[in-house]
Formats: structure tokens, C-alpha cells, sequence
């Protein structure tokens, strides 16, 4: 079981993001603030859960939560401002979001950006570590999936309700084929400018 929480604040929230390896689709990013005293041992890096696992640790979670919130950042704007600020600002808009105060932030990964002069931590695999981290990771990838099998719809040909925007090399055949979309991020290949944090 993970832990609940890092710090011995009160209202200590997590956030995460996903959707960062995708070429097509929005960075979706989610805060959440657990009680300190909850506990479960479904809850864990959304990667390691299946579909149906997932949808029963989001409901979970938003029975249990004190506060969550969820926050899209486009496919445009990553291209404007490179997908690690287009993560960290879809995680501030997610926290500030939030209809409770925040103590103290747990963040997972490694960059981050101050937000409202809020204490916070970097934690590298934070997702398997902390429950409200991992809370975070399974609200933004559920949202997001959800997000990218809508948009499935108007796009069929990529196959985005199973591959939701990742580079399969179905997906990349078909970028191939048929050119890219309004969704696409143009940026995708762009590594070493998309690692560069902006302040």
C-alpha cells in the first residue's frame, strides 16, 4: 500500500499529468487533496491498472477526496510553449482549480514551478509512492482517455479510442497516410526543445 501523504500538513495535495508521450490531444493534469487517514490498496500508478481497475479507483477517489479538479492544456499551447511548461501549467490551473486551500503540493517527476508561494516537493516516481499523487494520475489519465475516444469520432482513422494519441506505429502509418490534425501537436518531434522549462 502507499503512503498516504508526504508532508504532515492537513490538506497536502497531489498532482499529476498525462499525456506528455502523445502526439496528438491535450496534457491533461489533475490535483487532488486525500484525508490524511485514507487508505487502499487499489489506488496506484494509473500505468499499472487495467481499464476496469481504474474506473473503480476513480470512483473511489471521488467519494473519498476532500477536493480534486482536472485541467486540459491544448495541443496548441504545447506547441507555443513546449510540452514540460504546457504539464506544469495544466497542473496550476488544476490546483488553482481546487474549491479548498492547499497546504503543501507533492508533485510527481522532477520540474515543477512555485505556485501562490505554496511549499512544495518533487518526487520522482511519486505516483508509486504516494496515494494522492497516484489519485492524480488515474483523474488525468481516465479524463484525458475519455477526452481522446471523443475525439475518436470525428477522427476515426487514427484510432485514438485505443491508442489515445500515443505514437503507435498504427498511429504514425496513418499520420503517414493521411497528414496530421488540429489536434496534432506539430512540436512532437521536437525533443530538446520540448524539455527546456520557461520561467
Amino acid at each position: 500500500m502507499l503512503e498516504s501523504q508526504y508532508s504532515d500538513y492537513d490538506y497536502e495535495c497531489g498532482t499529476d499529468e498525462a499525456g506528455r508521450g502523445s502526439l496528438a490531444g491535450p496534457v491533461t493534469a489533475a490535483a487532488v487533496i486525500l484525508n490524511k487517514n485514507f487508505k487502499s490498496n487499489l489506488i496506484t500508478d494509473s500505468k499499472k491498472l487495467s481499464v476496469n481497475q481504474r474506473k473503480k479507483a476513480k470512483k473511489l477517489i471521488l467519494e473519498n477526496c476532500i477536493a480534486y479538479a482536472i485541467c486540459n492544456v491544448s495541443n496548441k499551447k504545447i506547441d507555443k510553449i513546449n510540452i514540460l511548461n504546457a504539464s506544469i501549467l495544466a497542473m496550476h490551473k488544476s490546483i488553482k482549480k481546487l474549491n479548498h486551500k492547499v497546504d503543501f503540493i507533492v508533485v510527481d517527476g522532477n520540474r515543477f514551478k512555485p505556485i501562490n508561494n505554496i511549499e512544495f516537493k518533487t518526487i520522482i516516481k511519486g505516483d508509486q509512492k504516494y496515494l494522492n499523487i497516484a489519485a492524480a494520475s488515474i483523474l488525468a489519465k481516465t479524463y484525458r482517455d475519455n477526452y481522446m475516444e471523443k475525439l475518436h469520432k470525428e477522427y476515426p482513422e487514427y484510432n485514438w479510442k485505443n491508442n489515445k494519441g500515443y505514437p503507435t506505429k498504427e498511429h504514425k502509418l496513418s499520420i503517414n497516410k493521411y497528414g496530421i490534425t488540429k489536434y496534432h501537436r506539430k512540436s512532437f518531434k521536437l525533443y530538446d526543445e520540448q524539455l527546456k522549462i520557461n520561467f
